[in-house]
């Protein structure tokens, strides 16, 4: 199969800005990325917890995922569904807009000293092959970066996910996230962040996405430093999520993030958590989420640096 990288531009994509077929099929037509995530599992589960007082079923989670697909997908480039609850269910259903790429997240997240996830394996369960057949153009995986732990193993790991993607002519778009050391101990979180982008972010992965430094709060002029670091580390184009994000401060941590060489974002939080616990999500999606997820795909229309 061949890599992705590599591919001619399928008829109705936009080649702007040199891009690669496959990361073509997840862009704006400007080039940039605008791309929304509703794979968070157990942390979504808890998010749900806050606002009732009967426990919060698979089918509250699911029902979630396909509705806010459904909705928001016709404003986002790509978006990013997670198989343990969702992704055969938004397939099945049709909720994916023609025009946003499905990407599968194929990351088994284990849970343990009081973290959803404290550890991250590739998921076995979720064959390449099959969710490309399903209509999947990307796979994600979350990489869990402890600077106790050692590199080589996150390496391996890596690598072995770029080529199950490569092999099925998926993109590959890897995740790190910077955990404090199982040891304990001083550590610095930003410094990780960049860490994490040195490390990974030569291993051939198509798509690096990154936290943003110092959670998009503080000095701006650190955080445009400390992202140009990630921009000289990674060698593939790489945006922000919003996690650890102040909602209200998503669209200048984007900017910011932007000028210093990102190419957009793969967010949930940002975008919809607002509406959960609403009395009539749909509703709230519709009237909340859409008009955000609006402005940040125009904002990245703007700053994304061709």
């Amino acid at each position: 199969m061949t890599d992705p990288s590599v591919t001619t531009v399928p008829n109705g994509t936009s080649p702007s800005a040199g891009l690669s077929a496959g990361l073509a099929r997840i862009a704006r037509p400007s080039g940039a990325f605008a791309m929304l995530a509703v794979d968070q599992r157990e942390a979504m589960r808890a998010m749900f917890a806050e606002h009732r007082s009967e426990p919060v079923t698979d089918a509250v989670l699911t029902d979630f995922k396909v509705t806010a697909t459904r909705v928001l997908s016709p404003y986002a480039s790509g978006v990013l569904v997670d198989k343990q609850f969702a992704f055969d269910a938004v397939v099945d259903q049709g909720v994916v807009d023609p025009s946003c790429g499905l990407i599968a997240a194929a990351d088994h997240f284990i849970a343990g000293n009081g973290e959803f996830v404290t550890a991250v394996e590739i998921d076995r369960a979720v064959d390449a092959a099959t969710v490309r057949d399903q209509g999947a153009v990307a796979m994600k995986l979350l990489v869990i970066h402890r600077p106790d732990e050692a590199a080589a193993q996150r390496i391996e790991m890596v690598e072995e996910f770029v080529d199950r993607c490569h092999g099925a002519g998926l993109v590959s778009i890897i995740e790190p996230v910077a955990k404090a050391p199982r040891g304990g101990g001083a550590w610095d979180w930003d410094e990780c962040v960049v860490e994490a982008a040195r490390e990974l972010g030569g291993l051939g992965a198509d798509l690096y996405k990154a936290e943003v430094p110092l959670k998009g709060q503080g000095d701006k002029d650190e955080i445009r430093r400390r992202c140009a670091q990630i921009t000289e580390a990674v060698d593939s184009p790489w945006v922000v999520l919003s996690s650890g994000v102040p909602a209200e401060r998503f669209a200048h941590a984007v900017e910011l993030a932007c000028r210093e060489g990102a190419s957009g974002f793969l967010a949930g939080r940002a975008v919809w958590a607002s509406v959960i616990g609403s009395d009539d999500v749909e509703r709230d999606l519709h009237e909340v989420s859409v008009p955000r997820l609006q402005r940040l795909g125009a904002l990245v229309d703007e700053v994304v640096q061709r």
